[in-house]
């Protein structure tokens, strides 16, 4: 599909972002489109929350919750700084939460419970309003806790892809498509199957002398997989002609695993992360995608033939997580090879600068006690369960360097909401410049980022593992005026 089809653009207005806010109601039986109250005004976009059945194959069907009666829901295509309204509507019996991955949005807007965002209550509807920014590629999704219940939060097919169109867009590619990375049919087991990030090759800078070897508690896996809606051969294939250029946008929309990609004969020139153009463009065999994250890549069609992208795990890409590539006039069985070099460093994306000096360094230690929750692990940061009232404080334009220890054998995406971070180190080594707001930790790794404050509200930290976050993987940060606010009310 070529580039002009996608685009959708959001009214333009002449809100500022201050402005940004959120309407609701209860359950009403007003017709959808009626006014709600006296503020409402005309909805750019509309998500309507339901359940939905998707055709994975024409033998292999799920049932979930999605949006519009899709999963992945509707691209969201809107412009820098051009104020939008989306009305939401939730059609199922349960409270639901819509999170607006990447976006600097106030609190209240940004879809989380623990930021105070108000819930979408059963068979009732809300309107948010804010400027989306910045541009690149963003994403919609649930935030509702699971904790047991596989048919709650990122379990289910709530997401989407959200798109800000930059003032300038060259355009300097032939398609450009939005591939989404999604494991089904979740299930408990003694122990998770080892994904793309679990190989132990790495430098291991925090791991514990003494390791913790009680017997751990139950996690997720999957029995089905797909590349946006269809599992591998089911649906129509990337029909491409030799020397195009294509535009790929990849999300990995797991609920908790990490994969790698490749495409045979082919590379992938790494042009931005989380949505976020990097200082250095680099070309590379295989993209390494945590839970969250995004990977912009363009890829140069010039090895021809019937091939197949997806993921290097044998058994995943064959149970659907992979598409097909089709030159013209090319037939014959699809290839899969798996890349020569497949390892994946962020830094070689970064610049060679030195980032600024911080204000303020925090350390945060993340561990692992295994079956703390009965059936399940616990997770604690620097020694504590959630909430951290008043530990993490962030002062108004101070640039903050955190420091993430995992001292555990999970690698973990920890997704900062509503601010973009530098990247600084991974286990040692240095970069800059590249802008995130997911960063994936190794197993028993370390990874620094710089994070100015300039996003004010409560803003939630956690792993973009759902039963990571579930078990009390995540902390809120406060500013300092927060802070104050909160101790004078308790003096």
């Amino acid at each position: 599909m070529n580039r002009r089809d996608f685009i959708k653009i959001g009214s333009a207005g002449a809100a500022s972002f201050s402005a940004a806010r959120l309407l609701g109601t209860g359950p009403q039986s007003a017709p959808v489109g009626t006014p709600v109250s006296p503020d409402t005004v005309k909805a750019d976009f509309t998500l309507r929350i339901a359940p939905v059945v998707v055709d994975l194959t024409p033998n292999r069907l799920v049932s979930t919750i999605g949006y519009n009666g899709t999963s992945p829901g509707p691209l969201l295509r809107m412009r820098e700084g051009k104020p939008v309204t989306v009305n939401v509507i939730n059609d199922t019996d349960v409270p639901e939460l819509v999170h607006w991955h990447g976006l600097y949005v106030p609190s209240e807007v940004d879809g989380a419970d623990e930021e105070g965002t108000p819930m979408i209550p059963p068979r009732g509807r809300r309107q948010y309003q804010f400027t989306p920014r910045p541009a690149g590629a963003r994403w919609y999704h649930t935030h509702t806790m699971a904790m047991d219940d596989l048919h709650r939060g990122a379990y289910t097919g709530q997401f989407g892809f959200l798109y800000v169109e930059p003032e300038k867009n060259p355009g300097n590619y032939d398609q450009e498509l939005f591939l989404a990375l999604r494991d089904w049919e979740p299930l408990f087991i003694p122990e998770a199957e080892e994904d793309e990030s679990q190989e132990g090759n790495g430098p291991q800078p925090e791991r514990p002398q003494n390791l913790d070897t009680s017997p751990a508690g139950f996690e997720v896996n999957y029995q089905m997989y797909s590349i946006n809606s269809k599992s591998l051969g089911a649906g129509e294939p990337i029909r491409v002609r030799p020397g195009d250029r294509v535009l790929l946008h990849f999300l990995n929309a797991s609920p908790s695993l990490i994969r790698t990609l490749a495409l045979p004969g082919h590379k992938f020139l790494i042009t931005a992360l989380d949505g976020n153009p990097v200082p250095s463009p680099k070309a590379v065999e295989a993209i390494q995608i945590a839970p969250g994250e995004r990977v912009d890549a363009i890829v140069e069609m010039n090895s021809p033939g019937r091939l197949i992208l997806g993921v290097t795990q044998d058994e995943v890409r064959m149970g659907g997580m992979g598409i097909m590539v089709e030159y013209a006039n090319r037939f014959g069985q699809p290839v899969w090879m798996p890349p020569a070099n497949p390892v994946w460093d962020y830094t070689q994306f970064g610049g060679t600068t030195e980032p600024a000096k911080p204000d303020q360094t925090i350390e945060m230690i993340f561990e692992k006690v295994p079956s703390g929750a009965g059936r399940f692990n616990l997770w604690h940061v620097n020694g504590k369960e959630y909430p951290h009232e008043q530990e993490f404080v962030l002062k108004q334009g101070a640039r903050h360097r955190l420091v993430f220890r995992n001292r555990s054998e999970d690698a973990h995406p920890l997704h900062i909401h509503r601010h973009l971070f530098e990247l600084v180190d991974v286990n040692g080594k240095p970069t800059s410049g590249i802008m995130k707001d997911t960063v994936m930790v190794p197993m028993y790794g370390r990874a620094t980022v710089d994070l100015v404050a300039d996003q004010p509200g409560l803003t939630l930290f956690h792993c973009h593992i759902q039963q990571h976050m579930d078990y009390g993987f995540k902390a809120l940060f406060r500013y300092s005026s927060e802070h104050a606010d909160v101790t004078q009310k308790l003096l």
